[in-house]
């Protein structure tokens, strides 16, 4: 059983080392302290199973990896990430990611979780990431459930904001790769819960197909939201990008690149505010 303090947490506004004062620029008695950024961005494109195939989820995991390295220094005093791609993408080692996220994210921290691949619900709904040793008539042996996922946020002690672009079926139509369907609310209204507390973006909204084109050179999810963290989401020149500016443009930028077809949606708790999650300069 791992060593996990599993007492009641403060709700996620109102947990140390985020003063919003301090957060939003403005005058604070005391001294600002810069949270620390922890990301676990999990890609996984060539599966054993060769009928899961995909094209971009391992770059899209690289990709968004790299743009929260940029702003080391600036929002955040560190960053480190845990980039788990292809082969390394394993449910061990997705799991021991969870576990060190579990270890290092103190109250004063901000916790990213990314998942570009394929998902997967059970005959009872419940939903599963397909790691790069999934089997599909195996799911609660080599898949990540949706209780992994939400167990580890339940703990985590700082803000923690979760990105999923993870369908199924891995249809080819023409050079648009789809992602699937899958219906993936379950886990977001979990992982949005007060008791959880996390802002979820999510790549489709319903039955939608989660899109990528090696033209865009990542899903369109994670184009968009890459975009918006290195600047495009600050519409007002602000010099920063908060969560409802981010929410904003990657929500127009996905429908323009799919041209309607795909619609991410954001789910943030009641009682999180929108906060910044990176600054320009």
């Amino acid at each position: 059983m791992r060593g996990v303090d599993h007492r009641r947490k403060p709700p996620r506004g109102q947990r140390a080392g985020h003063d919003p004062a301090a957060l939003e620029g403005g005058r604070s008695q005391s001294v600002e302290i810069k949270p620390k950024l922890y990301v676990l961005a999990v890609g996984v494109s060539v599966y054993q199973d060769a009928d899961l195939r995909l094209n971009l989820a391992a770059k899209d995991a690289l990709d968004f990896a790299a743009a929260w390295n940029e702003q080391r220094g600036r929002l955040y005093s560190g960053v480190e990430a845990r980039t788990l791609t292809e082969a390394q993408a394993t449910k061990g080692n997705i799991l021991d990611g969870l576990e060190w996220l579990q270890r290092q994210v103190t109250d004063k921290d901000i916790a990213v979780l990314f998942f570009a691949g394929h998902g997967i619900n059970d005959s009872t709904g419940v939903f599963y990431f397909l790691p790069v040793d999934a089997d599909l008539e195996k799911l609660k042996r080599t898949a990540i459930s949706q209780s992994d996922i939400t167990s580890t946020v339940a703990t985590l002690a700082g803000k923690v904001l979760v990105f999923m672009d993870a369908c199924h079926s891995g249809n080819l139509m023409g050079k648009v790769k789809r992602r699937g369907v899958v219906v993936v609310s379950s886990v977001i209204n979990e992982l949005a819960s007060a008791e959880n507390g996390a802002v979820v973006f999510s790549s489709a909204t319903g039955r939608q197909y989660a899109l990528e084109n090696k033209e865009w050179g990542n899903g369109a999810f994670t184009k968009g939201v890459v975009e918006g963290i290195r600047g495009k989401a600050d519409y007002k020149s602000t010099g920063r990008i908060t969560v409802n500016m981010l929410d904003l443009y990657v929500s127009e930028r996905v429908k323009e690149l799919t041209k309607g077809q795909q619609t991410p949606t954001t789910v943030k708790p009641p009682n999180v505010p929108d906060f910044p999650v990176a600054l320009l300069r």
